[in-house]
């Protein structure tokens, strides 16, 4: 009888790691966290920064494109630091607490980084930092206005003076 049990917890086990070969110890795809857009992403304290890419036809101006969630009970300013052709450039953006704020898309603010110096194609390094909480920096996509989807989303022109004409009487 003890034969027989044996025999059928040896052959019960033999089946099942027969049966699920290697995948009992391979890493699951469903547990890596990947960007499933043009962006990139990190979480830096409460903030979750989304989607991050930069816009550029000309590789000097650029228009960030970002999406930041505040989980937290508090509002942040997130300083948003970027190397530039002369040094380095500092901005921020406020997120109120429990809000998301989309930046450089359709008829949210654009967030236009100047001097960059970063050609289309390239990853641009931005750095994300609020308060005493330890920043992240970002290797961000560099993309042009080529893309349909992204036609819209270039950086605004500065506009030029015109010389205001006198009309003679």
């Amino acid at each position: 009888m003890k034969a027989r049990i044996t025999t059928a917890v040896v052959i019960t086990l033999g089946i099942t790691f027969g049966t699920t070969g290697c995948s009992l110890f391979a890493p699951q795809a469903t547990t890596t966290r990947y960007e499933a857009s043009d962006g990139v992403g990190a979480d830096v304290g409460e903030l979750a920064i989304r989607n991050a890419i930069v816009i550029s036809d000309n590789g000097k101006t650029g228009n960030l494109i970002v999406t930041v969630a505040n989980n937290g009970s508090t509002g942040h300013a997130l300083g948003v630091q970027y190397k530039t052709a002369t040094g380095r450039a500092n901005t921020s953006i406020v997120v109120d607490a429990k809000k998301t704020v989309v930046l450089g898309t359709g008829e949210t603010t654009p967030l236009e980084l100047k001097n960059i110096d970063s050609i289309p194609g390239s990853l641009m390094p931005i750095y994300f930092q609020y308060g005493e909480v330890p920043g992240r920096q970002l290797l961000v996509p560099v993309l042009t206005t080529a893309q349909s989807a992204y036609s819209t989303l270039g950086p605004t022109a500065t506009p030029t003076p015109q010389p205001s004409q006198k009309k003679s009487n």
